[in-house]
């Protein structure tokens, strides 16, 4: 069960709306305020007493300006105010309108409608980058769950996969009076390799995935290397030759996280090969200062769109049929663990087909 965090208890305070009203109305009371202050200072310039105009005429003193002005600067300060108040509600309620749309989505999407997004139209302003931001965290989101509900489908499957065939060799041989035992026996090794790699490999992916936080300096070359020593033995027995042009590509990592990669990436070529075959391992540091691995291998031919797909769980190049060659148990989680360990390092893998068949799958991996 997820865990959810408890509702923060917090006193009840103004909303939104009417903390912006509030500050709008009292910045126009201000302003109205200012400019009163204003025109008393000035009516201080005026003579006070019992003042005529040359002919005669009446010319008003201060005394007889001041309470006019007072009666209607004040009658013009509520009026400010109202307005304030009037016009900071509208324009508040105005400019929320968007923010209650990305409230709403935020609402929809806690309930568990991940499809539902904000699409803000208008103009760019913060508001509608605070949505963009938003729907794009929600096209990641999306992705990584339905990457993850693919994932635990098809690894329950894989899982159930090696126990139903041992409980059917073992119904059938139960049934039969002549069985083979010492055949039996070597099946059901077989299933129960085939099981264990599973469940080492589901066991890599989730490490992966969990990148450690102890980093240290790693030189890719070097891990190459190792992994292309310790391969050797299996790529011979397949006919297939292995060759480097490694140059020093320094980065900062988890050494076992990252020699997993280098080992996955060889494997999975020396594996997916043909007699006579070749893997070319070149590493490298480019221009900004990431390390790069390229592993090239030669075999079958591969279409684009298959892959484009072969860094998801249990996929094949040859599809979710089961290898042929006794020697290896494949259960199509290595070039999606190299991935993980990649994005685990903010790295990235490319996989490209090769011109006659087999494929170049390069690893990124920053610097820092």
């Amino acid at each position: 069960m997820p865990r959810t965090r408890p509702a923060p208890s917090r006193p009840h305070g103004l909303s939104l709306r009417w903390q912006l009203t509030l500050s709008y109305a009292a910045f126009v009371v201000v302003v109205g305020v200012v400019l009163i202050a204003v025109g008393v200072l000035l009516l201080r310039f005026v003579p006070d007493g019992n003042l005529l105009e040359y002919g005669g005429g009446f010319a008003p003193s201060r005394s007889d300006l001041m309470p006019v002005f007072v009666k209607y600067a004040s009658a013009g300060l509520v009026f400010l105010a109202t307005l304030g108040l009037g016009g900071g509600w509208l324009l508040a309620g105005r400019l929320l309108r968007r923010l209650r749309l990305i409230t709403g989505t935020a609402e929809q999407v806690r309930a568990g409608d991940l499809d539902h997004r904000i699409d803000m139209v208008g103009r760019s302003d913060e508001l509608s980058g605070l949505a963009d931001t938003f729907d794009d965290m929600l096209d990641r989101v999306q992705a990584s769950v339905d990457e993850h509900r693919r994932f635990a489908a098809n690894a329950s499957h894989e899982l159930r996969t090696p126990h139903a065939v041992i409980r059917t060799m073992l119904e059938v041989a139960r049934a039969d009076p002549d069985r083979d035992v010492e055949q039996l026996l070597e099946r059901l090794e077989i299933v129960n390799e085939r099981s264990i790699a599973l469940t080492e490999a589901l066991l890599a992916l989730a490490r992966a995935d969990h990148a450690a936080e102890d980093r240290e300096a790693v030189d890719l070359a070097a891990l190459a290397e190792a992994a292309a020593d310790d391969l050797g033995a299996a790529a011979a027995s397949r006919d297939v030759v292995i060759t480097c042009d490694l140059v020093t590509a320094a980065t900062t990592g988890h050494p076992g996280l990252l020699a997993l990669l280098l080992t996955n990436l060889v494997q999975n070529a020396v594996v997916h090969n043909h007699p006579g075959g070749q893997v070319q391992i070149a590493t490298w540091t480019d221009e900004r200062g990431d390390a790069l691995v390229e592993v090239t291998n030669t075999g079958p031919v591969v279409s684009d769109e298959v892959a484009a797909t072969l860094t998801e769980p249990f996929v094949r190049a040859a599809g979710r049929t089961r290898p042929r060659d006794p020697s290896h148990v494949g259960v199509g989680l290595g070039l999606s663990i190299v991935a993980s360990v990649a994005r685990a390092h903010s790295g990235s893998i490319t996989v490209v087909p090769r011109a006659g068949g087999g494929l170049t799958v390069r690893a990124q991996i920053p610097a820092s």
